[in-house]
C-alpha cells in the first residue's frame, strides 16, 4: 500500500453518528480495549457531555476514506472558546499513514477554537511529540502532608516530615449542586483553564462511580463570600484513609491560607496522610499550606493506587500549551477515576 498515491488528508471535527467508527478504529489501533470507549457511562460522560444528540467529543484525520488518527477531548467549559483537555490520542499503525497523528495534534486547538489545551497523564515516551508541537511537557509535581502518627498503615514513612501550618480560610461543605449555586461561587474567567459552573457541577457532583466532596472556601473566614472550591475525595483503605487533594479554583498565592483548614478536613476524615497531585503552585506555595514536595527519589512512599495498596511511588505527566499561569490537577482531564474492568 505504500507504493499507492494517496487522497488528501482531511482534518476535521466528528460527526454524532461517527461514535462506532472511532470506537473500532481505537480498538485495532490502540492495542487493548480502552475503558473510556468501552465503558458507556465513561464514553457518554468524557465525550458526549450535550447528550446523545450533541456533539461528539473527538477530532479525526480522514485519507482515503478511512480514519487515520483520532483524537477525543474533554471540554473544561461551554464557551466557543474553550479551555480542553486532550483525552485520547491515537494514528494509525499502517505506516502508510504516518504522521497523521502529529498533525491532527497540532491542529486539534484551531479544530476546536480552543484557548489552551492540555493532557494529564501522558505516557513519558510520548512528551517529545508533545513539544515537536509546540507543547510544554514534563512531571506532574506530587505533594503530601502526613498526620502524627506512630505508625502508618498505608504510607511507608522512611522519614517523618510534618511542616508547620496556619491559616484563616474556612471550608463550607457544599454537598449538592443547590448547595454550590446558592454559595454565589462565581469561576474567575481569567483562571487556566477556566472551569465553570456547568463543568464543575457535573465533574464533581453526577460523576459516574465516584463521589467527591465540594467545599467553598471561604478566604476571610466563616460567613466570608466563596471565593474559591477545594474538592477532595475520601479513599478508606486498611482500617484507615487516605484524603485525595483532587482540584482547587482559586489563585495559587492563596493556597497557603487553607493549611489549617485542611488539617482540620484530615482530622475529621480520620486521614493518615493527604496528597496532592498539582502543577502551577509553586512548591514554596505549597511547603507554606504544610504539604512536601515528593521528590522522584523520594525514600517516603505515597501510594497512588489504594484499592487494593500498590506500595509504590506513582509518577504522573503533563503536557499543556503555553503552560505560564496555568495550574493541573489530578482530577483534570480524564484522570481520577475508578479502575473498572472492559466489558
Amino acid at each position: 500500500m505504500s507504493g499507492q498515491a494517496h487522497a488528501p488528508r482531511t482534518l476535521r471535527l466528528a460527526r454524532p453518528d461517527e461514535g462506532p467508527d472511532i470506537v473500532a478504529f481505537l480498538d485495532e489501533n490502540w492495542g487493548e480495549k480502552h475503558p473510556l470507549v468501552h465503558i458507556p457511562e465513561f464514553f457518554d460522560f468524557y465525550y458526549r457531555p450535550f447528550g446523545p444528540d450533541g456533539p461528539l467529543q473527538f477530532a479525526v484525520a480522514e485519507q482515503d476514506g478511512r480514519i487515520t488518527a483520532a483524537a477525543g477531548y474533554v471540554r473544561a467549559n461551554r464557551l466557543a472558546a474553550p479551555d480542553i483537555w486532550v483525552s485520547i490520542w491515537c494514528a494509525a499503525r499502517d505506516k502508510a499513514y504516518s504522521g497523521s497523528g502529529l498533525e491532527l495534534l497540532d491542529a486539534l486547538r484551531g479544530l476546536t477554537s480552543a484557548r489552551l489545551a492540555a493532557c494529564n497523564n501522558i505516557r513519558p515516551r510520548v512528551a517529545p511529540l508533545y513539544r515537536f508541537v509546540g507543547y510544554d511537557a514534563g512531571r506532574l509535581p506530587h505533594y503530601y502532608r502526613l498526620t502524627d502518627r506512630a505508625a502508618y498503615r498505608v504510607a511507608r514513612v522512611a522519614e517523618k516530615k510534618i511542616l508547620p501550618v496556619s491559616g484563616d480560610a474556612a471550608l463550607r461543605a457544599l454537598p449538592t449542586e443547590d448547595d454550590l449555586r446558592a454559595s454565589g461561587y462565581a469561576p474567575d474567567k481569567n483562571r487556566r483553564p477556566y472551569k465553570d459552573l456547568w463543568y464543575l457541577t457535573r465533574r464533581y457532583y453526577y460523576y459516574p462511580h465516584q463521589r467527591y466532596d465540594v467545599w467553598g472556601v471561604e478566604e476571610n473566614g466563616a460567613g466570608s463570600p466563596v471565593t474559591a472550591l477545594l474538592v477532595t475525595r475520601r479513599v478508606p483503605v486498611n482500617g484507615t484513609a487516605v484524603l485525595r487533594v483532587v482540584d482547587y479554583t482559586g489563585a495559587p498565592d492563596a493556597f497557603p491560607r487553607l493549611g489549617a483548614a485542611v488539617d482540620r478536613l484530615m482530622a475529621e476524615s480520620g486521614a493518615e496522610y493527604a496528597d496532592c497531585y498539582c502543577l502551577g503552585i509553586p512548591p514554596g506555595t505549597m511547603a507554606a499550606a504544610g504539604f512536601c514536595e515528593r521528590a522522584a527519589d523520594e525514600a517516603n512512599i505515597l501510594p497512588n493506587y489504594l484499592t487494593p495498596p500498590l506500595y509504590e511511588n506513582t509518577e504522573y505527566y503533563y503536557a499543556a500549551w503555553d503552560a505560564d499561569s496555568f495550574t493541573m490537577f489530578k482530577a483534570d482531564g480524564d484522570q481520577d477515576r475508578p479502575n473498572l474492568s472492559v466489558p
